[in-house]
């Protein structure tokens, strides 16, 4: 299969539509971007390996009122793709309730489903040094 513009318009909306899930707290439509046995990878924010959408939800849950009131999801580029996988690299800022901003980088695989594209697997690394790989 050749990954089409079609394509690369459906990972980039998938990719996107992310951070208006999490802030409106859609955790039904969150898992639906979401293969079943995802994994999204926390662990440089000091939350380990998150094992499926129901465990993002309840990470989501338990953080509360910790959660960024805003996601916001920037600079995507797919950096390589194949018919049914990409890898996407994009930036997330999140702002908090103090009016902070945070910074992280998303490095993604995302993999083409029988009901579309989906994220098999997501590792947030937070940007805290500017400059630095």
């Amino acid at each position: 299969m050749t990954f089409t513009a079609d394509d690369r318009t459906a990972v980039l909306d998938l990719i996107n539509r992310h951070g208006h899930l999490c802030d409106a707290g859609d955790f039904e439509g969150l898992a639906a971007l979401f293969t079943p046995d995802a994994t999204y990878d926390v662990t440089a924010l000091g939350g380990g390996v998150l094992a499926g959408p129901s465990a993002l939800r309840e990470a989501a849950l338990a953080l509360g009122d910790a959660n960024p009131v805003a996601h916001h999801v920037t600079n995507v580029v797919l950096t390589e793709a194949t018919g049914s996988q990409a890898r996407v690299v994009s930036k997330g800022l999140g702002v908090m309730a103090d009016g902070t901003v945070s910074s992280v980088t998303y490095d993604d695989t995302v993999t083409l489903t029988a009901e579309g594209w989906r994220i098999a697997h997501r590792t947030v690394r937070p940007r805290r040094r500017p400059l630095h790989a």
